[in-house]
């Protein structure tokens, strides 16, 4: 799970982008914090790069296989 102090830091946002599951190793749509929908744990990826692999982290047999969800989109002046 992705962690924030300053709530004034992030603004919500409604994208479709948000609702897509993406598989492991899959390229990087944008840059931000990908959540994993088995355990929750997250990660940052950048955009045009793969995604972590399926071994990136061991999951119980409860948690299913690691597939991502984008979390946090990062935003930087230029476009993402």
């Amino acid at each position: 799970m992705a962690h924030y102090k300053y709530a004034h830091f992030l603004s919500q946002e409604n994208d479709p982008i948000y609702d897509q599951i993406f598989e492991p190793g899959q390229t990087t749509p944008m840059s931000g914090v990908y959540r994993c929908e088995g355990c929750g744990k997250s990660v940052t990826s950048i955009k045009d790069r793969p995604l972590p692999p399926q071994n990136h982290h061991q999951h119980n047999a409860g948690e299913g296989r690691v597939r991502w969800r984008l979390a946090v989109r990062s935003h930087w002046i230029g476009g993402y």
